[in-house]
Order: C-alpha cells, then sequence, then structure tokens
C-alpha cells in the first residue's frame, strides 16, 4: 500500500507568500480609493467604514458559524473595556489615514507606518518591561534622530505620522491583550463602532449633508464597498499570518508604507525637499537594523531548537548503550 502523501511545506509558504503580498498590497494601494469617495468628507467615510465593515463581517461569521466567542466575551467587563479602547484607537487611525490621503499627506501618512515598529518597540520597554538587545536600541535612536530630522523638513512633527504610528501601536498594543482571532476582534471592535458612527450617519442625512444617495448610486456603491476594502485585506493577511513565519511577516509590512511612499511622490506628486529625504533615509536605516536583528535572531532560535530536538532524539540510543555497557 503506497503511503499517503503529506502537504509539502514549500506549497504552503508558496500560498502563504500569495496571501501576504495580496494583503499588504491592497493595503499600500489604499491612497487610491480614498479620494474616489469624495466629495464625502473624512469623517463621514470613517463612519460608513465602520458600519459596513461590521455587515461584512456579521456576513462572514454567519457563514462560517462562528459566534462561540460572543458570550464568554460579554461576561467578561474587562476585555469588553479593552475592546472599546482598541475601537477607539482604530478609529483615530482610520479616521487621520483617511484625512491625510484626501488633504495630500500621503507621504507622512507612509511615514507614519513606516515609524510604527518603532513605536511599537518603545511601547514594550515603557509598558511591558521589555529588555532591547543592542540593534535594537541602535534602530529605536536612529529613529528618534529620524523624527527630528523630518521636523527641520517639514518645520513641525510630522504629527500625522506620529499619530498614525502611535494610535496604531496602541491598537497592537491592546489586540494582544485582548486574545481575539482577527475576524472575531474585527466584529468586536466594529461592533462597538456600529452605534455612534450610524448616528452621526442619521444626523447628516437630517441636516441634508449626507453624500450617501445624493451622490448617485456610484458613489453609495464605493461607500458600501469600504466594508470589503477594510474586512478583505484582513482576511488575507489571517490567511497569510498561519502560513508563514513571524519574520516573514516582519519583512512583508513594510510593502505597505514602500507602496504608498511611491503612490505619493509618483501619482500624487507630493514635494520631498532633501531634509525630508534624509529623514526617511535615516528611518529606513533603522528599520534595516531592525529586520536585520530579527532575522539574526529567528536563524539563531532555529538552530537552537534544531540542536535541542538533535540531542533529544539521541538520549535513547546514548540510554541503551549505557545500559548494555552496564549489563553482566
Amino acid at each position: 500500500m503506497q503511503p499517503q502523501k503529506q502537504p509539502q511545506p514549500h506549497h504552503q509558504d508558496r500560498a502563504g507568500l500569495l496571501y501576504g503580498f495580496a494583503a499588504y498590497g491592497l493595503w499600500g494601494l489604499a491612497p487610491l480609493f480614498w479620494p474616489l469617495l469624495q466629495p464625502a468628507g473624512a469623517v463621514e467615510i470613517l463612519a460608513h467604514r465602520m458600519v459596513w465593515s461590521l455587515v461584512v463581517v456579521g456576513l462572514l461569521l454567519l457563514v462560517l458559524r462562528r459566534w462561540s466567542w460572543v458570550g464568554p466575551l460579554l461576561r467578561q467587563p474587562r476585555r469588553l473595556g479593552l475592546v472599546a479602547l482598541a475601537a477607539t484607537a482604530i478609529s483615530v487611525n482610520w479616521g487621520l489615514y483617511i484625512w491625510g490621503v484626501n488633504s495630500g499627506h500621503v507621504v507622512e501618512t507612509a511615514l507614519g507606518y513606516f515609524i510604527n515598529p518603532l513605536v511599537s518597540i518603545g511601547f514594550g520597554v515603557l509598558l511591558l518591561r521589555e529588555r532591547l538587545r543592542p540593534a535594537q536600541w541602535a534602530a529605536v535612536g536612529v529613529g528618534v534622530v529620524a523624527v527630528g530630522v523630518l521636523a527641520v523638513g517639514y518645520g513641525k512633527l510630522p504629527w500625522i505620522a506620529l499619530t498614525l504610528a502611535f494610535s496604531f501601536a496602541t491598537y497592537g498594543l491592546v489586540k494582544k491583550r485582548i486574545g481575539l482571532d482577527g475576524l472575531e476582534s474585527l466584529a468586536a471592535e466594529t461592533a462597538v463602532q456600529f452605534l455612534p458612527a450610524l448616528g452621526f450617519l442619521g444626523y447628516l442625512t437630517m441636516r441634508g449633508d449626507s453624500t450617501f444617495g445624493s451622490g448617485g448610486l456610484g458613489h453609495s456603491a464605493l461607500l458600501v464597498s469600504c466594508g470589503l476594502i477594510t474586512a478583505g485585506p484582513l482576511i488575507l493577511f489571517g490567511a497569510a499570518a498561519v502560513r508563514l513565519p513571524l519574520s516573514t511577516i516582519g519583512m512583508l509590512q513594510y510593502l505597505t508604507p514602500t507602496s504608498q511612499f511611491i503612490l505619493g511622490l509618483v501619482v500624487f506628486h507630493e514635494y520631498m525637499p532633501p531634509e525630508r529625504w534624509a529623514g526617511f533615509a535615516l528611518v529606513w536605516v533603522a528599520l534595516a537594523l531592525l529586520t536585520w536583528d530579527a532575522l539574526r535572531t529567528g536563524h539563531r532560535a532555529r538552530r537552537e531548537l534544531a540542536d535541542a530536538a538533535a540531542l533529544a532524539a539521541a538520549a535513547p540510543a546514548t540510554a541503551r548503550k549505557a545500559e548494555a555497557a552496564e549489563a553482566p
């Protein structure tokens, strides 16, 4: 009887890479989508994103029959508070990002997501008492200098980038404590956002300032599609995360701000004086240090794990030899 073939790991890696490129690629192309929703303002777009995202993830959960998490979550007030905090952080992030893109600050929004890993490391030190390796300290130091250089280049602190970086790092920190999977977490967060968002849209409608319906069928369809634009990449990311090592995911994440940066220069023709180029270059040096350190640490951990596995496999044979030598 022929042994059944097991799925090859490289097939999993190939599928994971495809999902990862698709997720980060879609996030990277987002600056092309938000201007299509004008003349809707950033807050109206944000409200539609919240409402329709809940509709999309609710339908997905209904199809997948993944509701068992709801009851335990509702019985835990502390986790519900964390969900509300996560929803607040991502609301700030989404709203400012939409406003930044539609106000001609695409390059600075990209900077926010370049800086985000450095802010997350800072949170780990300050809030979680994590100890940094020398390369990580060097990366954080270079990142601080980069912000200073960029402040000179912009004539002020790059507040859009910093707010995006800090809000998303806060979101990531809180989500780790909530402990829900991606789809369930998005459903819980958008459930918190839903009523305030729906109330705001109703207020706009009563005032006659809503563009939904008055802007034509195509415009309304684009506003509804905010739900798919939000949920689609997250689903793809979840599929990538279960198939790829964290080191690969960590490198793929830079595709999004890189794509946004290129769009800001090539499509939106944003001005980049030498001081801003210098600041961005320092940010990229910091990220290169982080990536190098992560790859080196991951390689060392895999090697130590392989050595431990080899020793564990050799232990029974060594014990048998010792027993045989002691036998009369």
